[in-house]
């Protein structure tokens, strides 16, 4: 039987994709790789395998992939201890040393162009897999709507808009969308090498229209250049580190590196994308 495996299953995203999964796996068939076992034990799914297997360990996380045929392999967080970059290559490495016949890598939204310092370590692990001649799947997701519900939580509380991307396109979707893609992904006999995953491009002013029209109360839109945007945030007591990546957010957007939509999303999970209303009342609903 094929065995699939989900890193940083304990994630939300790793969470997501692992209960999707099991919609069409087996639980026997599901390995969940973590960083703390006891953890994981108490909010998995009973059923499936657990393994403890650390990106920063690449001897223990080969041990942790033997017997593994397929491997969701979702991107960590930077600013670690361990370069996000050398964590990523330990994982490379101990999936061809443990004979992973495919991986499926969650990267940057169309990494082979992005020049945002935000897509370095993701071109990396691209090409880390390219060398190690795995079969792969890139599934290079667009943004989260989750990161900006700041934004969206202003508006509902009549608080100002404030943006500096210009007018940047976003592919902005669900999280729980990108989830259930990878799982489907994982499962597919032949998927394609490149997947850009994302929801229908939107602006920041679209979407502050659509907070508009659901919020109980108004608020004023303040679309700003990025050192006044910067300044704001300073202002407001936020530490040098937090707004210059802020800064670095609003300014890949304000450069159209999230421009680049396809319907690659819908044509995987088998609907249309949903509107930006809809996503926006989800995401509103989530948190209540």
């Amino acid at each position: 039987m094929m065995k699939y495996a989900i890193t940083g299953a304990t994630g939300k995203l790793g969470y997501g994709i692992l209960t999707e999964l099991m919609t069409v796996v087996a639980a026997k068939d599901i390995i969940a790789i973590v960083r703390n076992v006891e953890k994981a034990q108490t909010i998995l799914p009973a059923g499936i395998e657990i393994r403890q297997g650390d990106y920063t360990q690449a001897s223990a996380m080969t041990t942790a992939l033997i017997g593994v045929d397929r491997l969701l392999f979702v991107s960590s967080q930077p600013g670690g201890a361990v370069s996000r970059e050398q964590q990523h290559l330990n994982v490379v490495q101990a999936a061809k040393n443990a004979g992973i016949q495919w991986i499926g890598y969650t990267s940057f939204p169309d990494a082979d162009h992005a020049t945002t310092p935000l897509a370095l370590d993701h071109q990396a692990t691209e090409a880390a897999i390219l060398a190690a001649g795995l079969a792969h799947s890139f599934l290079r997701n667009n943004w989260y709507l989750e990161n900006e519900l700041g934004l969206i939580n202003a508006g509902l509380q009549g608080q100002p808009f404030v943006y500096a991307g210009g007018d940047g396109q976003v592919g902005w979707t669900l999280e729980a969308d990108y989830a259930k893609a990878a799982a489907h992904v994982l499962v597919t006999a032949q998927p394609k090498d490149i997947y850009e995953f994302s929801g229908e491009g939107h602006t920041y002013a679209e979407l502050a229209a659509v907070v508009a029209e659901l919020s109980p109360k108004t608020f004023t839109v303040e679309a700003l250049d990025l050192a006044t945007y910067q300044q704001q945030l300073t202002a407001q007591g936020l530490d040098e580190q937090t707004v210059a990546i802020m800064g670095m957010l609003q300014k890949l957007i304000r450069d159209n590196q999230l421009a680049n939509t396809t319907d690659d999303l819908a044509t995987v999970l088998g609907r249309p994308a949903p509107s930006l209303k809809t996503l926006v009342q989800t995401v509103i609903k989530e948190q209540a």
